[in-house]
């Protein structure tokens, strides 16, 4: 099976590409493929404009860049987002390519009626935010439940994608450097456990 694994970070050297390399390392140890995405480097354009307005409307087919990360998401069997967390959500690129990338009659299909088609319900999505506060401040303030509400619930669930994996890294309270690499690696080699269980034969 084969991961999509989106990274949006512009530091090649950040702690979240660190994670999405782990992940991917998991991925192939598994027995699986993987491509990274890495947004910040292959130069995205985050932003919304007449073009996917056009779009969404349904009056001209997607723009080139959108078509070429519609046609990766086609490609994969789980998606993969891995990014830092940025005044408790995910940073300004990756929420500009999922309003783009995300559009009507791909991800999801909004009739005349005002009904809502799910499109991506053969699509499995993980998510790793790695964040800089602590476990308590996320609990204190409910911030990890307002995240999950609005991108798990918000944005995937929209579109019928399954939510496989909805991770939040923070800093470990004993400061082992390897706790981030090692939860990713591990999230990377049970990625596709499920499906397996489910394809697995039955015993005679």
């Amino acid at each position: 099976m084969h991961a999509l694994i989106v990274v949006a970070h512009p530091d090649p050297n950040s702690l979240t590409h660190s994670v999405a390399g782990h992940l991917a390392e998991g991925v192939a140890s598994s027995g699986h493929t993987f491509e990274i995405a890495d947004l910040a480097a292959e130069g995205f354009d985050p932003r919304f404009t007449a073009a996917d307005v056009a779009l969404f409307r349904r009056e001209a087919p997607p723009p080139g860049d959108v078509a070429a990360e519609q046609a990766r998401i086609d490609r994969a069997d789980a998606l993969v987002l891995a990014y830092p967390v940025y005044w408790w959500s995910m940073p300004g690129l990756l929420k500009g390519w999922i309003d783009r990338v995300f559009a009507n009659g791909w991800a999801y299909d909004e009739g005349s009626d005002g009904k809502i088609v799910k499109k991506l319900r053969h699509l499995q999505v993980h998510l790793v935010a790695i964040g800089g506060a602590d476990l308590r401040t996320y609990a204190r303030h409910g911030y990890f439940g307002a995240m999950r509400t609005q991108i798990d619930h918000g944005i995937f669930d929209y579109c019928g994608a399954r939510v496989g994996t909805s991770e939040l890294l923070v800093p470990a309270e004993t400061q082992d450097p390897r706790s981030h690499p090692d939860a990713a690696y591990a999230i990377g080699c049970n990625l596709f456990k499920a499906s397996e269980r489910r394809e697995a034969p039955e015993a005679a």
